[in-house]
């Protein structure tokens, strides 16, 4: 059987994105590892939701050469800032019930929930 363990979004500045998901929506860290610089000084960071340790978000950071070259990575970055880098879809039993409780850690929406 074959089963989802990461997801990944990308983020402008993984610190400020692993505040968001845990303090924010209340996500538990998984992983935050830092690689040494010969390797780019990469950073590893993952978060998910408490009770489901199978599955995490990779909170990646837009990386550039060797990986990206820079076209493509201002592209990438472009998107982000538009909110097209990815999707995490979370489902609740309670939705005007989560809906108050990530309003009042100061997650913004567009718009409440309809009922």
């Amino acid at each position: 059987m074959m089963k989802i363990a990461y997801t990944h979004l990308w983020v402008h500045d993984q610190e400020v994105a692993l505040k968001f998901w845990t303090e924010k929506v209340g996500m538990e860290v998984r992983e935050d590892v830092s690689f040494p610089e010969e390797m780019g000084d990469f950073r590893w960071v993952t978060v998910g939701p408490p009770g489901q340790p199978d599955v995490g978000i990779v909170l990646m950071a837009v990386p550039g050469e060797p990986v990206m070259d820079e076209a493509t990575r201002k592209q990438v970055q472009d998107l982000t800032a538009k909110g097209f880098a990815g999707t995490v879809f979370l489902t609740t039993d309670d939705c005007q019930k989560s809906f108050e409780e990530l309003t009042a850690r100061g997650v913004e929406f567009t718009e409440p929930p309809n009922q």
